[in-house]
């Protein structure tokens, strides 16, 4: 699939454009880097925030829904924020990506990670105190946020390792 993706994109309107704007827009791929960095800030802050809080190792005093309230609504924009700027790259160049094995290993973790912050966010929105509730319902809540946790660690390291898998060796042995 990643082959007819990447042949899809090479040499369509949308690479084309990818790359122009990237080459010919004073500043824009540092620019779109820096953004990408900063939506991994607010990702990473409002969801281990939450986490820790399920954990009972960050804010005690804090209400969890209240929490889950305030800081969610943040995830939600730096994600779209980091595929935008994510996708400006990849569609310029689908190959680096679609054939980097470490590409595929941060969306391995990206793809639950999201799916158990959708979890948390929706539950918590359609019951207020849903996560405070029951015991288990807070036991389960620990074990996505522990999980989660161990997720989102992967995607910040896959996502810094792309540009540096010619370093990885034993990918290549």
């Amino acid at each position: 699939m990643q082959e007819r993706l990447a042949a899809w994109l090479s040499g369509s309107p949308a690479q084309e454009t990818a790359v122009y704007l990237l080459g010919n827009v004073p500043g824009l791929p540092p620019i779109a880097q820096s953004l990408h960095i900063l939506g991994i800030a607010v990702v990473m802050s409002s969801t281990v925030m939450v986490h820790l809080r399920f954990l009972g190792l960050a804010a005690p005093s804090q209400n969890i829904s209240e929490m889950i309230g305030r800081l969610m609504p943040w995830t939600w924009w730096a994600l779209l924020t980091n595929a935008i700027t994510g996708l400006l790259f990849v569609v310029a160049r689908p190959n680096r990506y679609f054939f980097n094995p470490v590409f595929g290993w941060k969306f391995m973790c990206l793809v639950p990670a999201v799916t158990i912050a959708l979890i948390i966010y929706r539950m918590s929105k359609r019951e207020p105190g849903y996560w405070e509730q029951t015991a288990a319902r807070l036991l389960s809540a620990r074990v996505m946020a522990a999980v989660s946790l161990v997720l989102w660690v992967g995607v910040v390291l896959g996502g810094r390792w792309i540009a540096y898998t010619d370093y990885l060796y034993f990918l290549y042995e």
